[in-house]
């Protein structure tokens, strides 16, 4: 009995686990229609890679970084700097 409780809780608790993996691989990319709608989801912008360094200057705030945002978004960034809608 113990044999089968232990097997049943092994298998609920690899169910469960593996279904929390799967629903972070489904994140969605969006593409925003302008950099105002993009702002209020990711205050600093969309940067392609973490070693990004900003053409303008100082930004207030540090952008979010994510190749695939930043890809599907590229026509959003105006000074070709690699961060798309920089604030």
């Amino acid at each position: 009995m113990k044999k089968l409780f232990s097997l049943a809780l092994a298998c609920i608790l690899i169910f469960a686990f593996g279904l929390s993996d799967t629903s972070k691989a489904k994140t969605q990319i969006i593409s925003y229609k302008n950099c105002t709608e993009l702002n209020k989801v990711y205050r600093g912008g969309v940067a392609q890679s973490a070693s990004v360094k900003n053409k303008g200057g100082k930004t207030r705030y540090t952008p979010f970084v994510s190749k695939e945002l930043y890809n599907k978004n590229t026509r959003l960034d105006r000074d070709k700097d690699l961060i798309v809608c920089e604030r």
